[in-house]
């Protein structure tokens, strides 16, 4: 056998035995690279008398053609043989079940629904959301809401101080969303209508307090306001909240520096193997707070008390959260228990609606 014969042997042995394309890149390179072994024959044929380049150049030619074709077909044999095992890596199983999209697996907190659904239908009352900064000063805290310094009233709330400043004031965190009320009060004319939700902090942690909470507060100035127009709107709400067609309700005499007369507010429920039932049966549960803006309020934001009246009510968001959606203890809103929140969380898309329903 010729030396040609055997080089283009011995080259298409190692195109045959190649593994993959990297491999039989290599054994290229090394026949027809630049300074491969067929290119250097071919750079031979200059220094031959025609008659031998005549015969030695289709020799070497039909062995460069015979090794390109070999490495054509094995780099398809190499490309389908990659092609399968990435199909066989990735092969999917067509029969099972889609994965559900992000906005159905996704899940919105008991808190955040509860949230929207009491906007929404104070929204249908013609309220507007007004908010404030969870870090207050004293004064509209406590003095502007009728707490005068040293009051035993301001002991209630077991606040939350920051370090006294250079002239001596304290920031806090609010207690209660009331603030809210005397800011709207202080930067709007009357008539006011909004509701004020947002979080609170207050010293205090069990099963049914935690240090941080959720309320919302709802304001009325206007010049002829009174105790009827309170009532009704807090009886549409529960009717709303609870979705009963009708609701029985106590309003009994209590107090609060900031509102008088001031009362607290029971609801009709039946109570029932661990379940609570509201529109129904002979039991009674408190649920808020509420009463007449106490004049003193009124002038310390500006308003005349002569003139304008109001009323003010206030209740927590996630203890009513817990009564219509029956979470047994409240440190579960915090704890982020994903299983938790798959059980009593709401679909992103089922926005509260009055027409559509709100837990729906």
């Amino acid at each position: 056998m010729s030396d040609l014969a055997t080089l283009e042997t011995s080259i298409l042995d190692q195109i045959a035995s190649a593994a993959d394309e990297a491999a039989l890149e290599a054994v290229r390179v090394a026949a027809l690279g630049k300074k491969g072994s067929i290119s250097a024959l071919l750079a031979t044929l200059g220094k031959m008398s025609p008659e031998e380049r005549k015969t030695e150049g289709a020799k070497i030619n039909l062995a460069k053609d015979a090794v390109t074709q070999a490495l054509a077909a094995r780099r398809d044999v190499l490309k389908a043989a990659a092609l399968d095992a990435r199909l066989a890596a990735e092969t999917i199983d067509v029969t099972l079940p889609l994965r559900e999209a992000p906005a159905e697996t996704g899940r919105i907190h008991p808190l955040s629904q509860v949230w929207d659904e009491l906007t929404t239908i104070f929204a249908d009352m013609g309220f507007a959301v007004a908010e404030g900064p969870d870090i207050e000063t004293d004064d509209y805290n406590f003095t502007k809401l009728n707490f005068p310094e040293g009051h035993p009233a301001r002991e209630m709330h077991d606040t939350f101080f920051f370090r006294p400043k250079e002239d001596g004031s304290r920031m806090l965190l609010r207690t209660h969303t009331s603030p809210v009320q005397v800011r709207t009060m202080l930067s709007q004319k009357p008539p006011i209508r909004v509701i004020c939700p947002g979080r609170t902090y207050r010293i205090d942690s069990d099963a049914t307090h935690t240090p941080q909470f959720h309320q919302v507060e709802g304001l009325v100035i206007d010049k002829g306001s009174h105790l009827g127009h309170l009532k009704w709107i807090l009886h549409e709400f529960c009717k709303a909240f609870f979705e009963v067609d009708h609701i029985n309700m106590r309003f009994r005499p209590s107090f609060f520096p900031f509102t008088e007369p001031s009362l607290e507010v029971d609801i009709q429920c039946r109570r029932d193997k661990g379940e609570i039932r509201f529109g129904e049966g002979e039991d009674w549960m408190e649920i808020l707070g509420c009463g007449m803006v106490h004049p003193n309020v009124l002038r310390a934001c500006g308003i005349d008390p002569d003139v304008y009246q109001g009323f003010a009510w206030g209740m927590g968001i996630d203890r009513i959260a817990m009564l219509k959606y029956g979470i047994a203890d409240l440190r579960q809103l915090f704890e982020n228990d994903i299983r938790w929140l798959s059980h009593y969380g709401f679909k992103p898309l089922d926005i509260p609606t009055i027409a559509g329903g709100l837990s729906s």
